[in-house]
C-alpha cells in the first residue's frame, strides 16, 4: 500500500485542542499513520499515512475539532 500526505485546515484554539489531535493521530500509527505534524499556530495538520483519506479525516474529526478544508498532497 503506498503512503500519502495529506494536509488538513483544522480550527484549533488552544493547546488542549492541539494535543487532542495529537493524541488521536499518534494512536492512529498502529493503522497506518506514518508520521504527523499538527500546527496549532497556523491551524494545519499534515499527515503520513498509508491509510485512506476519508479514514485520517475520520479520526480527526472523532476530536470534535471542525476540519475546515483537507487535501491530498502526495
Amino acid at each position: 500500500m503506498s503512503e500519502h500526505t495529506y494536509k488538513f485546515d483544522v480550527k484549533m484554539t488552544c493547546s488542549g485542542c492541539s494535543g487532542a489531535v495529537t493524541r488521536v493521530l499518534e494512536k492512529a500509527k498502529a493503522d497506518g499513520v506514518t508520521s504527523y505534524k499538527v500546527d496549532l499556530e497556523t491551524q494545519e495538520v499534515l499527515v503520513n499515512a498509508t491509510l485512506p483519506y476519508d479514514d485520517v479525516l475520520a479520526r480527526i474529526k472523532k476530536t470534535g475539532k471542525e476540519v475546515r478544508s483537507g487535501t491530498t498532497i502526495v
